[in-house]
């Protein structure tokens, strides 16, 4: 009795430390010729916000169709490695299998479909789900509790918002099908500082009290780090830092080449010529 006991309780204690999600050393290759990403390997603790860090080519975008499953349409195939979610491989999957599994992508550039209204678009998000009415409604409701500019802008054509709203209609229509974890790729681009500062609020509020877990991939390295518990950094396909967010944002290399701000203060461009000769991990 007690070693059943014993046994179930270490599988739930395994079961809880494990990631996840789990990228596990990813090389990426497009058009069979250009390599991309180079043995990549990330985890995202459930109920956590991690973020994906690096200048724009670094690989960020790749990295999250690599999880997401979207880079086939974009003749990129994985060559080595894997990804794990929920502890189960998911690489070999279809996207929309992904989303009926809990996981979605926003993706980079927003993609909301012009043409039809705020509300419309929302409602595209929920159609893997077979939900009844009483379900949309209710669904419908919480994206608007969390984004209520979007109830304002409802009937309005979504071609015809700003780029704010329009990116908070992509992360309301990713949570009309339920997701436990998002994707969420360069959600600063192109949007008022304001703005960014509601979006990344609203995000932190879907992780606190929904249990939504995060993976963004973010150019704005100090608002990234400000709400999210652990940091990627990425250069040219490879991880070349991790650790919480706190100590990234300590970090002085960080601190110099991401946020613009040295040990004697704010950076010149001037002495930017010495980046990649004074980059400590890459020597």
């Amino acid at each position: 009795m007690n070693h059943a006991a014993n046994t179930a309780n270490a599988a739930a204690t395994a079961a809880a430390a494990a990631p996840y999600l789990s990228v596990n050393n990813v090389e990426v290759i497009y058009d069979h010729v250009i390599l991309v990403l180079k043995g990549v390997s990330l985890q995202v603790p459930q109920g956590k916000i991690v973020a994906l860090l690096g200048a724009n080519g670094a690989g960020k975008s790749t990295t999250l169709k690599t999880i997401s499953t979207l880079l086939r349409g974009e003749r990129g195939d994985v060559t080595k490695g894997e990804v794990q979610f929920k502890g189960e491989r998911i690489d070999q999957l279809t996207p929309n299998e992904l989303v009926k599994r809990g996981l979605s992508q926003v993706m980079e550039g927003r993609h909301c479909f012009g043409h039809l209204s705020i509300e419309e678009n929302l409602l595209t998000g929920a159609y893997t789900r077979n939900a009844s009415r009483a379900e949309l409604k209710e669904s419908l409701e919480k994206v608007y509790h969390y984004f209520p500019r979007l109830r304002e802008r409802r009937t309005s054509q979504a071609g015809y918002t700003s780029g704010g709203e329009q990116q908070m209609c992509a992360i309301g229509r990713a949570l009309m099908a339920k997701p436990s974890m998002i994707l969420l790729d360069e959600p600063s681009m192109g949007i008022a500082p304001q703005i960014v500062e509601e979006i990344f609020g609203i995000v932190k509020d879907l992780n606190s009290k929904e249990n939504v877990s995060f993976l963004l991939a973010e150019q704005n390295t100090s608002i990234a780090l400000r709400y999210a518990d652990f940091g990627y950094i990425l250069e040219n396909g490879r991880v070349v830092m991790e650790g919480a967010a706190a100590e990234l944002s300590a970090n002085e290399d960080v601190k110099e080449f991401y946020l613009g701000v040295s040990g004697a203060g704010r950076k010149s461009f001037r002495d930017m010529k010495f980046y990649r000769r004074r980059k400590r991990w890459l020597a």
